[in-house]
């Protein structure tokens, strides 16, 4: 089977993987979906994992697809360290590129440091290296403790990099969506797609942006939309609950509903934290067919 075999909205809060933290700042709960997520995601045995994460490249008007050969990146918490460093889908990223321009989204190619693709390699940070650490590539690191060092070979599958604009219209998200289910039907391969989201950032007011009542509100409201299989309807939420909320989540999210408009598949929500300032959901998607 070709096209969409997974899906997920999984979270980025870095101290829940493992090597970062022994008790995940609080979220074990998280991690220990994540982990399943994990495991559903390579029992779907995907090709490629297309990656949408709200942090990164951003350019501003546009879906920023990193047009590179690899990413790179490191993480530290609390005197430990993690570093990442992975294949990009070169031919995935163009044919995502195609659909989407064919359907009049703004989209820009980025890359860093070498003019030609395979001389080039992106930043990651934990929008990328989070989810993608429990699908596969946390592997790619080898040793135990403080000493870590990358494994010879990649182990997870390549990855796409996209990066939304706040600044397009969020119906452009869903539009994106279906782009990306295009590209992975006409690929002939394999694709898991993962928006990467936190959600609420206002549960309390130590957080570095406050409290505000319409943090649990607007967590409520994203999690009954997932478990009803809706995440379009998210579409709904006010420019001010967003605010309010300081939701990062939305605009990856809009995309998975726009990927299940082409792509029909059903989920399950398989956590929810607030530990701390900040919320967690894990959720994951497969194929109605």
């Amino acid at each position: 089977m070709a096209g969409l075999v997974f899906a997920a909205v999984l979270p980025h809060g870095f101290p829940i993987i493992p090597d970062l933290s022994d008790d995940a700042e609080g979220a074990l709960a998280t991690r220990a979906a994540m982990e399943e997520a994990g495991r559903r995601c390579a029992a779907a045995q995907p090709d490629v994992i297309v990656v949408a994460t709200p942090h990164g490249t951003r350019v501003d008007g546009a879906i920023c697809l990193a047009s590179v050969a690899r990413g790179a990146g490191t993480l530290r918490w609390e005197g430990r360290q993690i570093e990442m460093n992975i294949p990009v889908d070169g031919p995935m990223t163009d044919l995502i590129a195609e659909r989407a321009r064919a359907r009049d989204i703004p989209i820009a190619m980025a890359g860093f440091a070498g003019n030609r693709r395979y001389q080039s390699c992106i930043p990651l940070d934990w929008g990328t290296i989070t989810p993608l650490w429990f699908l596969g590539h946390g592997r790619n690191m080898v040793g135990h403790g403080d000493v870590l060092a990358p494994a010879p070979e990649d182990i997870g599958p390549p990855a796409v990099i996209a990066t939304p604009s706040r600044l397009l219209p969020r119906e452009t998200m869903i539009d994106f969506g279906v782009a990306i289910a295009e590209a992975a039907a006409q690929s002939g391969r394999r694709v898991a797609f993962v928006a990467s989201c936190d959600w609420a950032h206002t549960h309390k007011e130590s957080g570095p942006y406050g409290f505000h009542p319409d943090a649990a509100e607007v967590d409520a409201k994203v999690v009954a939309a997932l478990k009803d299989n809706d995440p379009g309807r998210l579409i709904s939420l006010t420019e001010e609950e967003v605010q309010n909320a300081a939701i990062d989540g939305l605009w990856q999210t809009l995309m998975l509903a726009g990927a299940m408009a082409h792509t029909p598949m059903r989920g399950e929500v398989l956590s929810y934290e607030a530990p701390s300032y900040y919320s967690m959901i894990v959720a994951t998607f497969t194929p109605e067919s």
